[in-house]
């Protein structure tokens, strides 16, 4: 019985396996049954969609073979596995029986996978990555669905009309979006504590910090006399008129203006000591490898105007080399500081923009190793080369550059290059070589727009005796923390010098507009699309803030009959508003002529000052601590924090006091004229939990300084009566704040950071408010007097002119 009913089961198997594989075949000839002409047409949405993905990845990821070469090869890739998944999938779809469109089902899924992993890779969390495929899914799905309708023969022809501007605008929107952010518009340019990013952040009321008021009657900030009362913009033209030329190897195959169009011949140079890593791409890609990199540049060189009697008739001129930073290697960045370039050859500055492009990053082949020591060696024998140009007769540079006078620019990386470059003995004193070349120049000031602060060798550069400016704005995508602020810290100067140190923070400044070829957007395609332009400062606007720091900057520092005209700017950014865009600023500012009262450097003892000082508080928690970035890393300075809380004493004031038994220490030369000091506010930084602890700024604060003379006499000031204090920029990174916790791995959680702003106070005005009290007899006491509402703030470099 058992044997007959196992046979029977095998014979049904067998007579079975027929009808399954004529189903199979039969499911897999329908497999397009659903497709009909409607679905067929509608494909072409979910194409466009995923075309617009791979269109951004081309964009992020160029060959060197132009854009028109790169946006073909992706959309003839993507077009190839779209076709691919559409046709498979929808075998699979037949094979399982689902009654639906396949190839356009196939389609979509397509366009979701890619998308999610096209932008997964690109630093976009998994959560962010998945919504974004959502919504250019659903968008490809949209246009599929305006697609099949238009190819329908039931719908009238003005309706078709329609329907097919619509496309069209949508389609031209798509393709202009990621090239718009480089363009100048009409946005309003700072939103403030006003600003929707804040509203999202946590702060109900939109103020990112206290605002520190003056007295009961309501003091007003003191006028800042205008230097454009004065003195023309330093961003307008010079008298010189302005000639260029380029030098390179003469054998470039990308920038004809450094290969067959060169007009002066360098000599490659042997990096080969510090890079080991160089690939066979970039060498196939640059026609040379580490041990024979070229030095190329631009240079402008002013000439004096036949005729003219403005221009200052000298022989030799300053020297300023300017250099980028890690952009894609393929797009060139040298090209990008021509406005900088063109402005200081036309006030009496021989300015090189210097090619590093070949040290820079490639999606296909990564970045050399040691990299950032290269730049400054690269900087540096660019000056060794120009040295050898001005040394030969017959050469357009030949005997026109003071090498006394060198000033140096750097962008981002660069930023940090022309650091370490100016401190070159430290970084490079074994190359003998290169020292004795170095010998008779002389590097006078360094400027750093946006750079990063990245350790080397274990160590950071530390400038001495050099001049220092620093530019960053608090859009920065790239460089989202304050780094030149860092460096700012690390540079001292020897008493009563007359070198100095500034910085500026610009409220909508990004990253890239710096660089007039770097476009708008702070990172590379595709997630740059998920940055926010909203407010931002126009691409014009942002460089008119560069041309005006660094013009005034260099002509203080480097001309003979400048020093003096644009020091008030560099000190005090009021004195330059009428020159520059409408954005919120903060600077900090400090010459060898400084005297210290507190560091907060010197000990970790919170109570002991130099000069046998010493400090005490009353009513508030006061600590010394390192300041902090953006992302709560430490900053190489420590600063004494002030953390006043209401409660139940009402108004009582809360004081932090410094005190000097037998004085506080006085200038050279015996006379006090300014109170200095730096503070920032940071009621709104960031706790553990990573939210905005608003108790901090429940209402808005009072802040006094009261200094006491050495006979015993008080005067007591509000703060708001010398500068009137604007609450810290707060960022939106991204076109949605949920984005600002989900992009390079949080990087852009933090809306504010804390920057300080230098306070300068002139004793003449305490004087003023009480002749009796008598600056010459020497300070015994400084106090800062807190009242009227809660507040965290830090005070850092405090002391007198």
């Amino acid at each position: 019985m058992g044997e007959a009913m196992e046979l029977q089961v095998v014979t049904e198997l067998l007579q079975s396996q027929p009808k399954l594989r004529s189903r199979i075949a039969r499911r897999i000839r329908n497999a397009y049954r659903y497709d009909t002409a409607f679905w067929r047409s509608a494909v072409a949405g979910p194409w466009g969609a995923g075309m617009f993905a791979f269109g951004l990845l081309a964009l992020g990821m160029p060959t060197g073979l132009g854009t028109a070469v790169d946006l073909l090869l992706f959309l003839l890739a993507g077009t190839l596995g779209l076709y691919l998944t559409a046709h498979v999938a929808a075998l699979l779809l037949a094979l399982i029986g689902v009654p639906i469109p396949r190839l356009f089902t196939g389609a979509v899924v397509f366009d979701f996978a890619a998308v999610f992993v096209i932008f997964n890779y690109n630093e976009v969390s998994p959560a962010a990555a998945a919504v974004v495929a959502g919504i250019i899914s659903l968008a490809g799905i949209a246009a599929g669905l305006l697609g099949g309708t238009l190819a329908s023969r039931r719908l009238r022809l003005r309706h078709k009309a329609a329907a097919a501007l619509m496309a069209a605008l949508l389609v031209a929107a798509a393709a202009i979006w990621p090239f718009a952010a480089g363009h100048d518009s009409a946005v309003p340019a700072f939103q403030g504590a006003q600003s929707a990013g804040m509203q999202e952040a946590g702060d109900v009321d939109g103020d990112a910090g206290l605002s520190i008021g003056g007295d009961a009657d309501g003091a007003s900030a003191a006028a800042v006399p205008s230097l454009a009362d004065q003195l023309d913009s330093p961003a307008e033209p010079g008298p010189y008129e302005v000639s260029t030329l380029t030098y390179g190897s003469g054998n470039d195959a990308w920038q004809p203006e450094y290969g067959e169009a060169v007009d002066v011949t360098s000599e490659a140079v042997d990096a080969s000591a510090y890079i080991k890593k160089w690939s066979v791409y970039r060498t196939a890609y640059w026609g040379f490898n580490q041990r024979a990199l070229p030095l190329n540049g631009r240079v402008w060189i002013p000439v004096a105007a036949e005729g003219s009697t403005d221009a200052v008739d000298q022989s030799r001129f300053p020297l300023v080399l300017i250099v980028h930073g890690n952009h894609l290697m393929e797009d060139f960045s040298d090209d990008g500081y021509a406005y900088l370039g063109e402005l200081l050859a036309s006030r009496g500055f021989i300015a090189v923009s210097v090619d590093e492009n070949f040290l820079n990053y490639s999606v296909w082949t990564g970045i050399p190793d040691n990299d950032m020591q290269v730049r400054a060696w690269i900087l540096l024998k660019h000056l060794q080369q120009i040295g050898d140009f001005a040394a030969e007769p017959g050469n357009p540079l030949y005997g026109k550059i003071d090498f006394t006078r060198i000033g140096l620019a750097g962008h981002s990386r660069g930023g940090q290059a022309v650091a370490m470059a100016a401190d070159y003995k430290d970084w490079f004193g074994d190359d003998a070589e290169l020292m004795h070349s170095l010998a008779s120049c002389r590097i006078e000031a360094v400027a750093a727009i946006a750079p990063t602060d990245r350790k080397v060798d274990g160590k950071f550069t530390q400038l001495k005796d050099v001049s220092y400016l620093t530019l960053q704005g608090a859009r920065d995508g790239d460089v989202s923390d304050f780094d030149g602020d860092r460096q700012y810290m690390r540079t001292s100067y020897s008493q009563g010098g007359g070198r100095f140190k500034a910085s500026l923070y610009i409220g909508d400044a990004n990253h890239s507009q710096f660089n007039s070829s770097w476009g708008g957007r702070d990172v590379s395609y595709p997630k740059g699309i998920l940055l926010s332009r909203d407010g931002m400062l126009s691409p014009t606007e942002q460089r008119s803030i560069a041309k005006v720091y660094l013009s005034a900057f260099f002509e203080e520092t480097l001309h003979g009959g400048g020093p003096g005209r644009f020091l008030p700017l560099l000190q005090d950014y009021r004195a330059g508003l009428a020159w520059l865009p409408d954005t919120a600023y903060y600077n900090r500012f400090e010459s060898g002529a400084f005297t210290a009262w507190a560091r907060y450097d010197e000990d970790s003892n919170r109570i002991t000052l130099p000069g046998g000082g010493k400090a005490e508080a009353s009513a508030l928690s006061w600590r010394e601590e390192d300041a902090k970035n953006r992302q709560n890393g430490g900053k190489p300075s420590r600063g004494i924090v002030l953390e006043r809380r209401q409660n139940g004493d009402g108004d009582k004031p809360s004081v932090y006091a410094l005190t000097w038994e037998h004085g506080a220490p006085l200038p050279a030369g015996g006379k006090l004229e300014e109170l200095a000091f730096s503070l920032t506010d940071r009621s709104f930084e960031l706790e553990d939990d990573d939210t905005p602890d608003a108790a901090l700024a429940s209402g808005t604060l009072t802040l006094e300084v009261e200094l006491t003379d050495g006979n015993g006499t008080s005067v007591r000031l509000p703060l708001a009566g010398f500068m009137d204090t604007e609450p810290l920029p707060v960022t939106s990174f991204t076109i949605h704040p949920w984005l600002d916790r989900h992009l390079s791995g949080g990087k852009y959680k933090h809306p504010t950071e804390a920057v300080f702003q230098t306070y300068r106070l002139s004793l003449a005005d305490f004087a003023a408010a009480d002749p009796d009290f008598a600056p010459d007899t020497g300070i015994r006491g400084l106090s800062f007097r807190l009242s009227g509402g809660s507040a965290k703030l830090m005070l850092d470099d405090i002391g007198v002119y």
